[in-house]
């Protein structure tokens, strides 16, 4: 996939950039203050130039077009931010799949389109532009004869280099954490995954073995971790009456298109309004008295020796 940006207005980005990724590794950087693809950790190639002049130039010229028509009509002052999302991939056979992009001006989207390179079909929803049959076919025999092709050849190459590294599968460390929240608001419990690959798990709450409602639900957002891997939290606030009623809530983690199951249970009748603090306090105590213990008994063995040491001295 390809991640383009064009800027009209005056920032201190360039005009226009791209990303490209395989999967959600990034492969290289392109823009318009060098008009050149920069590669992460391969050295480059002049046919992989040659492509990335033709693909990023006609991007660079669409969203030019895009933007110059959706701020015609909609008059927008400032900054304005055109981008599109493009890509191919690969199907379980290693066929070729469709070419996408979807389109965007100032945060909305405006569009999409598709190619079907084994129907040879093109279906167009761009909101922007209405082509007629001449239009429509040199739009075919470009997708069909030149970006289509690129961008399976692209991706298959970066998919040979990269294979150990997109195709890794690691397992989620998962958590269900609790934590009493101040001003009696309750219990609120959090269901952690981190440290996973890839970034596509199901994380789910239940109360008494149904799943709880999206709307009582915060978080759920896949965030990156620093080693490359992911990490999902989703949490529950319950009330001190719902505590009362002695739910037992758990926390099971799927990762997507794998046989890969993972529960976690909590009893929340434990944690009751008041158990939790009085259990902290008890184990305070607990401690303090250990620690009164342990320095009585040093007072004392001090003593001892002063005075088995004291004639000796005088």
């Amino acid at each position: 996939m390809t991640f383009a940006t064009y800027i009209a207005g005056q920032t201190p980005f360039p005009k226009f950039s791209a990303v490209l990724m395989l999967d959600d590794v990034q492969i290289g950087y392109y823009d318009s203050n060098t008009w050149k693809l920069v590669y992460h950790s391969h050295r480059e190639y002049v046919e992989e130039q040659s492509d990335a002049e033709t693909v990023f130039r006609v991007l660079y010229n669409s969203l030019k077009r895009l933007e110059f028509h959706y701020n015609d009509h909609l008059n927008h002052s400032g900054v304005r931010v055109t981008q599109r999302l493009a890509g191919c991939e690969l199907l379980n056979n290693d066929k070729p799949g469709p070419l996408h992009f979807w389109d965007a001006f100032d945060g909305q989207n405006v569009g999409e389109f598709t190619f079907d390179n084994e129907k040879k079909e093109i279906q167009n929803k761009l909101q922007w532009k209405t082509w007629d049959q001449a239009k429509q076919l040199h739009v075919k025999f470009l997708h069909q004869n030149v970006y289509h092709p690129i961008c399976i050849k692209t991706l298959r190459r970066f998919l040979n280099m990269e294979k150990n590294n997109v195709m890794r599968k690691v397992k989620p460390r998962v958590r269900l954490m609790r934590k009493m929240l101040p001003d009696s608001q309750g219990l609120q419990i959090s269901c952690l995954a981190t440290g996973f690959y890839p970034r596509h798990i199901n994380l789910t709450l239940f109360m008494d073995g149904q799943p709880v409602d999206d709307d009582q639900i915060t978080g759920g957002e896949i965030l990156p971790n620093g080693d490359g891997t992911y990490q999902m939290r989703k949490s529950l606030v319950i009330s001190e009456e719902k505590l009362r009623e002695e739910h037992k809530y758990n926390c099971t983690m799927q990762r997507l298109n794998l046989d890969n199951k993972l529960d976690i249970t909590s009893d929340v009748d434990e944690s009751a309004p008041g158990s939790s603090s009085l259990s902290v306090v008890i184990s305070v105590l607990l401690v303090v008295f250990v620690a009164v213990l342990i320095i009585i008994a040093l007072i004392k063995w001090k003593k001892r020796q002063a005075a088995a040491s004291g004639p000796d001295e005088t």
